[in-house]
C-alpha cells in the first residue's frame, strides 16, 4: 500500500467537482460494474482519500482510492484503452470468479491482467454453453446489460416435447413467469424432429435461465442451449469450445456504437504476445480438463 504523501485531502472528491463520478472511474478501471460499485459504496467498502466514499462523490487517476482497504492503482494508459474479449464457453463451467464447490469458473482459461480484471457481460447457467463477452471497461459492460438497451442475444436451443404454432405463436407473444413477463422477440425452426427438434430464438434481455423456463412454461424441455450472438457479435466459427479471442479495433468500435460509447483504443497485439497466450491457452486447456477429473474422483 502507498503512503499518504502522494495525496493531498484537498483532492478528494468531497471538496472538488472536478473527475470522474467515482463509480465511473472504478468501472473504467476495469474494478467492477457500476451498478457493483454504486452497492460498494453505499455498503462503505470504498474510501478516497482516507474519507469513506458516497455516491455521488468524483475522483481522479490522482486519487487514493482504496476497495475493501486495498490500493486501487490505475493507469491513464489503461482507461484510455479498451479491452474485449469472445469466449467459447463450454458446459460444466460456472460464471463466477470463484465457486464455494470448486467447479471450473469461466475465468479459469483467460489471460492475466496487470493494473485491471476482466468483467463478464451477462451469465450464462453451468449448463449453456457458448459465446460469453468480458471487457477491462465496466461502463461498456453495465451498457451491454442494461434492460433499456435492449441488447438481444439469440440462441441455438434443442427441445424434447410437441411444438405446434399456437405454442410458437404463445411464446412470441408473451408468457407469465414467476418474475413477470416473457417472450422472444424471433423464433426460427432450424430443423430436425421429435426428441431433436432445434430452433434459434431471440431474447431483448437476460434474466436468469429465461430460455428455459420459457419453453418449460409450455411442457417442453430444453435439452441443449447454446448463445450463438450477444448484440452485433457472432460465435465465431474458428473458436473452439473453450478457446477465447480478443476483439480488434473494428469490432470493439462495433460494439460499443451500439450502445452510444466512443471508441477507444484496443491495444495492439504483438508478435511475442500472442504467441505466449497460444502457450497460455494450450496450457489451460489441459489443466482444466485434468482438473475435472480429480473432482470427479473425490
Amino acid at each position: 500500500m502507498t503512503s499518504d504523501t502522494n495525496t493531498n485531502s484537498s483532492n478528494s472528491p468531497k471538496s472538488s467537482l472536478s473527475g470522474e463520478r467515482l463509480q465511473k472511474l472504478l468501472s473504467q478501471a476495469g474494478v467492477g460494474s457500476r451498478r457493483e460499485l454504486e452497492r460498494w459504496i453505499k455498503e462503505g467498502r470504498i474510501s478516497v482519500n482516507d474519507e469513506v466514499a458516497k455516491l455521488g462523490d468524483r475522483a481522479t487517476v490522482t486519487d487514493k482510492i482504496l476497495v475493501d482497504g486495498k490500493l486501487v492503482k490505475m493507469d491513464i494508459k489503461d482507461l484510455a484503452a479498451r479491452r474485449i474479449m469472445i469466449y467459447n464457453k463450454p458446459e460444466g463451467e460456472v460464471c463466477t470468479r470463484s465457486d464455494p464447490e470448486g467447479r471450473p469458473t469461466v475465468f479459469d482459461r483467460l489471460p492475466p491482467l496487470k493494473g485491471q480484471r476482466w468483467i463478464i457481460v451477462g451469465r450464462l447457467d453451468i449448463n449453456t454453453s457458448g459465446l460469453l463477452l468480458f471487457t477491462t471497461d465496466g461502463e461498456l459492460a453495465n451498457k451491454l446489460m442494461h434492460p433499456r438497451n435492449e441488447v438481444d442475444r439469440e440462441y441455438a436451443v434443442r427441445v424434447k416435447g410437441d411444438v405446434n404454432d399456437e405454442m410458437l405463436a404463445r411464446l412470441k407473444e408473451g408468457v407469465l413467469l414467476e418474475d413477470g413477463i416473457g417472450k422472444f422477440t424471433d423464433i426460427h425452426d432450424s430443423g430436425g424432429t421429435g426428441l431433436n427438434r432445434w430452433f434459434h430464438v431471440v431474447l431483448m434481455e437476460g434474466r436468469n435461465r429465461e430460455v428455459r423456463r420459457l419453453w418449460d412454461s409450455q411442457g417442453v424441455t430444453v435439452s441443449r442451449l447454446k448463445r450463438v450472438r450477444f448484440g452485433c457479435m457472432f460465435m465465431p466459427s474458428r473458436l473452439k469450445v473453450g478457446q477465447f479471442e480478443e476483439l480488434e479495433q473494428g469490432d470493439s468500435d462495433n460494439l460499443c456504437a451500439m450502445v452510444g460509447l466512443k471508441p477507444k483504443r484496443v491495444p495492439k497485439k504483438k508478435p511475442k504476445d500472442i504467441e505466449k497466450q497460444k502457450r497460455l491457452l494450450n496450457k489451460k486447456a489441459k489443466q482444466v480438463p485434468d482438473a475435472r477429473r480429480k473432482k470427479g474422483r473425490r
